[in-house]
């Protein structure tokens, strides 16, 4: 069974968060909330943990799945690489399994390298892996929500 089949969210990197979620909502998209403080995740391997913990993100509930948009710091990281290359956009699709852990040991065992991960103390949390060189063209992730959130 594949580890990409349930989605959770779609994340667009942009400039400024307050200037886009005034253009979302002119289109009747949101109502937006902050992300989560990032400082939950207690086991965390990211090229700049500091720049990781500035990032700010802010995500709309849609029908059965979630909008996220992320304002990366003045910091080197993933995100601010790829607004600062590429523009706004699409940085990454994520998808929810049940277990984090047992998805990202399927990922590396289908071929998959591991590009960036973070746990909470519960064991939910994420792991991004290196696809948005390939064919594909964009970055794939794999989540498992807090039970009772659907952050």
């Amino acid at each position: 069974m594949s580890i990409f089949n349930k989605l959770h969210h779609i994340c667009i990197v942009v400039h400024d968060l307050d200037r886009a979620r005034a253009y979302f909502e002119s289109v009747e998209i949101g109502p937006w909330i902050e992300y989560p403080s990032l400082a939950e995740y207690s086991d965390l391997s990211v090229p700049n943990p500091d720049a990781f913990m500035k990032m700010r993100y802010q995500v709309c509930n849609i029908g059965n799945a979630q909008l996220q948009r992320c304002q990366p710091p003045e910091l080197d990281c993933p995100q601010r690489r790829f607004l600062n290359e590429k523009g706004e956009g699409v940085f990454h699709i994520g998808f929810e399994v049940p277990d984090v852990d047992a998805a990202e040991a399927k990922g590396v065992a289908d071929g998959l390298r591991v590009k960036m991960r973070g746990r909470r103390s519960n064991g939910s949390g994420f792991t991004y892996f290196h696809t948005a060189g390939q064919a594909g063209g964009v970055t794939l992730l794999v989540r498992t929500t807090p039970a009772g959130s659907r952050t």
